[in-house]
């Protein structure tokens, strides 16, 4: 599954945020007061890169890139989930780049200013696309192997590419656990009550009156997101509308409701993807070395869903809870989630015989 990619042009000391012809119309689209309309000046010649914010392009995306730490550095992606941005990872990228992680955090597809190359690309928010991105935009920035640390969309997109493309992956740290999804027993089982409650946002935006609403009142819609999943996150309005202003991307509800309806059968697929689709169709074992770290208190991933998945990995892995944590860890329990990151980083320093290690530690949230 070869793939291959462009990186934006750089030169010496650089301005450096440029987007393709192709998106200049959906960058338009964007609020006019939005943070991604900042240029940043990178000196290209050192090694040190201190929060830097890039475009790369992609086949399908022009992808907006924050990057931290030395260029030297032991490459780490950290995948935000929906609805969340960049912002979610703030608290842990400096204490990363610090200990020498070249430290990339991209903004999802249609999250922000990450958008399409051309209007004629399927609006796909299925979960091989996800996977499938974060290996093309590797191949963009010349970075043969990584790791990579996510929750939500994030996670599943780290799940899939270990799954996928294994040699591309040096370890993951998938903050819900195993979360391919299998999208044929979706769309025939009706699952758990207790997480179909949890769900209702999914099943709302199946419906007609769900798109309606999240077109035209997001942040409502997304804040009640956040107040459900983290219960005990008492995030700031500052917080939240640092976010916010990146679901105002003009496909972000295109690839939200092809998210959730696809995985229900309730909407098409990109036929390019089907060959991955159906691979993961198989709940594909992964066979880096893991941590999975997750919240005792999400309603969307209680710990009862992760517990019997140590089969799902072949290498090292490990399965942690956060007492108090909800869904979005990175904001809610930083030090336990570096610590995690750390500890994996150690784990691939020091190998151990592949499923030699089945454990499961209590942090403090």
């Amino acid at each position: 599954m070869p793939l291959s990619s462009s990186v934006s042009n750089r030169s010496n000391c650089n301005w450096v945020l440029r987007y393709a012809t192709e998106g200049s119309r959906a960058q338009a689209a964007f609020k006019p007061n939005i943070r991604f309309s900042t240029l940043f000046r990178v000196d290209w010649t050192t090694d040190y890169i201190a929060s830097t914010v890039f475009s790369v392009q992609t086949p399908s995306l022009i992808v907006g890139v924050e990057q931290s730490g030395p260029a030297s550095g032991e490459p780490i992606f950290l995948l935000h989930g929906w609805p969340y941005d960049v912002r979610s990872f703030d608290k842990i990228v400096r204490p990363l780049a610090r200990h020498g992680y070249r430290v990339i955090v991209p903004y999802l597809r249609c999250f922000g200013p990450t958008v399409f190359r051309s209007p004629n690309i399927f609006r796909s928010g299925q979960q091989s696309a996800l996977g499938k991105d974060v290996v093309e935009l590797m191949d963009a920035l010349n970075i043969r192997k990584a790791t990579l640390v996510g929750f939500d969309w994030g996670g599943r997109a780290a799940c899939v590419a270990a799954a996928l493309w294994p040699d591309r992956v040096r370890a993951i740290m998938p903050m819900h656990g195993y979360d391919i999804l299998d999208v044929s027993s979706l769309a025939t089982e009706p699952g758990n009550v207790t997480l179909i409650r949890a769900q209702w946002y999914q099943w709302y935006l199946n419906m007609s009156l769900g798109a309606v609403e999240l077109t035209r009142n997001r942040d409502d819609f997304t804040r009640e997101c956040w107040k459900a999943w983290s219960p005990f996150w008492k995030f700031s309005d500052a917080e939240f509308s640092a976010t916010a202003q990146s679901f105002y991307n003009p496909d972000w509800v295109a690839v939200t409701l092809n998210s959730y309806k696809s995985r229900y059968g309730n909407a098409p697929g990109d036929p390019n993807l089907q060959v991955y689709e159906d691979a993961l169709a198989r709940q594909p074992r992964i066979t880096v070395p893991t941590i999975v770290i997750i919240g005792d208190s999400d309603p969307l991933y209680p710990p009862a869903k992760t517990e019997h998945q140590a089969h799902f990995y072949t290498s090292y892995y490990e399965r942690r809870l956060v007492k108090r944590g909800g869904h979005c860890l990175p904001q809610e329990a930083p030090a336990q989630v570096l610590q995690a990151i750390f500890d994996l980083g150690d784990a691939c320093r020091f190998p151990v015989t592949p499923c030699a290690f089945r454990g499961e530690s209590r942090l403090q949230g």
